[in-house]
This record gives C-alpha cells, structure tokens and sequence, in this order.
C-alpha cells in the first residue's frame, strides 16, 4: 500500500465517527461511547485490524444480530474469587470490559479474580483490557476461545483456534503487557499483508500444497495458520480452549465452528491484586530491574531489543501527534455507514 493510499485521523475524530454509527443502529449514549473508545484505542496504538480495520465487520454484525446491541452481561454463578458469567451475546468489547472490571473488584477482595464468561463476541483486541488491569494496578492473564482457524501441529485440516492470550504486569512507567494468538500472526495481521501486498516478516501459514509460506494471500486462501512453535502452539491452543469452555461453561471452538459466523465464545479474565505480596514500590523496582537488563541485550540486527508492550507505548505517542494512519477506502467505507 502507497504512502497515498494512508490518512491521518485524529482520536477524538476517529472517537466521534464511531460513536456516531454505533448510536445509528441502536447503541445507548453511554454504550456507543465506550464501545467506540475501544475501537479507537485500538487503533490509536497500531493495532489497526482490530480497531477501524475490523468496525465495518462489526456493524454488519450488529445490523445481522449476531451482536445484541442491548444486551447485558449476566451472573450464572459463583465460588470464592471464581465467577461464571453469560454475555447474552452483548457487544464483545463491552462485555470484555465488565468481566474486566469485574475480576478486579474481586481481586480487591480476594487477592486474586477470576471470571470466566460464555456466549459473547468477539472481544477485538484482548491486549487492550490487560492494559486496562495493568494501568489501574493489577496483573493480569485473559484469554478467548475462536472458531477454528488453525491445523493441529502435523495435521492439515483446520480444527482448533488461534485462541489469542493476554499477560500483563504493573510496572508503574514500563507497564508489561504481551498480546499473542497461537498462531505466528492473527489471521487479522495476515489480511494487513495482504492488503499492503506485502510478504509476512516470517512464514506464517501454509499454501494450497501445504508448503509453509510467506505469501498472505495464499494463507488466507488456504486458511492455514501455522501455529506459533509448532506443536507447542497447537498443544497450548487446545489447552486455552479446554480452560475458556470449561470455566464458563461455555461454547469449545468445536461447537463455535458450527455456527455461520464467529459468536458464542468463551473468555477467561483473571486479574492479582499483587500488593497483597509487596509494595508497589518493590514492584515497579522489579520491573525496571528486569526491564533494564533487558535492553542491555546485544542485537542481532539492526533492530532494538523491546519487552512486550513497548513498541505500543511509542504508536500510542506518535498517534496523537500525527494521526491514525487508515487505508482511505476502509476510511471512506466508515464514513458512509
């Protein structure tokens, strides 16, 4: 994709447009604002595919009622610090947001909170409410279930998902957050290359022969991800899906593959309240220990050594400068719904 091909949006534009259609098909003012939020957080820290690259696919979602634009989440039960919620088929974000919100309380109350939710949507980017628990305090490990997406390692059919996990630690200016599907690139990365016309930095599926290939148009042709350490990624994507439908009781990616499109997932959010075990003083010291040995690795190329979250805190500054850089035809799309 050309430079040309590129604006610059602004936040609090960006922001406005998306409360502006959300209210359009059926969203309350508060709900609209904080949906609309996360989109463009999303995007404002250069996680473009599950920001504005992904709103048009969730008004389609909401006008099918696939997502239920009025609906809330809901208590099933609980045990101790461990909550099952039903999403009601709500907004995903939204409901990610509550349960979020949620298993901190109970950390505030326990020490550790842990809700597991069933039938919701599809939550956009889980790295946004690690970074929500980390920024009020809190570490942090979430995870979703998705349709299946992906071939167990050494099979060639698609029969498990790319279940993206979510683990963040407090770390008062350096914040430690790591956002990671099982597979070597989300499928939404993969349509960024695609879209650009661009080869991925690494093979990162495998093409119509089952040679593993860079090319992301032939992976999305083929809907083969390769699974992120080979059979470890696999091994661990059939793990995170046994625990999400397990603990909430809720859908496993065999039961989400039926459907016509993705919906009715299980999440997991469990947020520490690690000041229970030390200060926050001692705490920050650790990370900044860390942190800083960190960077006194020796490169291998040409590229800085960066922790997990570091490279979003840069977009994140650099956005607000300049602008959010959007392909102009999604732009355009947006502005006319």
């Amino acid at each position: 994709m050309a430079i040309s091909d590129l604006v610059l949006v602004p936040l609090d534009d960006m922001e406005l447009e998306f409360r502006r259609i959300l209210v359009k098909y059926g969203f309350n003012e508060r709900k609209a604002e904080e949906c609309a939020r996360v989109f463009a957080e999303n995007s404002l820290d250069g996680v473009v595919t599950h920001g504005v690259n992904r709103f048009p696919r969730f008004v389609r979602y909401v006008k099918e009622e696939i997502v239920r634009v009025d609906a809330e989440p809901v208590l099933k039960q609980r045990a101790g610090s461990i909550e099952q919620w039903d999403g009601c088929l709500g907004p995903g974000p939204l409901n990610a947001l509550r349960c979020t919100e949620r298993a901190m309380e109970l950390a505030r109350e326990h020490g550790i909170g842990c809700v597991a939710l069933s039938n919701t949507n599809h939550w956009m980017r889980g790295g946004y409410y690690g970074w929500k628990a980390v920024t009020a305090g809190f570490a942090f490990i979430g995870w979703t279930n998705t349709i299946s997406n992906m071939p167990a390692w050494g099979a060639t059919d698609t029969r498990i998902g790319n279940n993206p996990l979510v683990l963040g630690f407090p770390g008062g200016e350096m914040p430690v957050v790591l956002d990671m599907a099982m597979s070597q690139f989300s499928y939404g990365t993969v349509e960024l290359y695609d879209i650009r016309d661009l080869p991925l930095p690494t093979p990162g599926g495998f093409d119509a022969r089952g040679a593993l290939t860079a090319d992301a148009s032939a992976i999305l042709e083929s809907r083969r991800l390769l699974p992120m350490g080979y059979w470890k990624g696999s091994g661990l994507a059939l793990l995170l899906d046994l625990l999400a439908a397990g603990l909430s009781g809720g859908s496993p990616t065999i039961e989400i593959s039926k459907r016509k499109e993705e919906s009715e997932l299980s999440q997991v959010f469990i947020a520490f309240d690690i000041t229970r075990l030390g200060t926050r003083h001692q705490l920050t010291n650790l990370v900044g220990t860390v942190i800083e040995d960190l960077h006194r690795s020796i490169p291998a190329g040409d590229d800085e050594v960066l922790y997990p979250g570091e490279r979003v805190k840069r977009r994140r500054t650099e956005n607000m400068v300049n602008g959010i850089p959007v392909d102009s035809a999604i732009w355009g799309e947006i502005l006319s719904l």
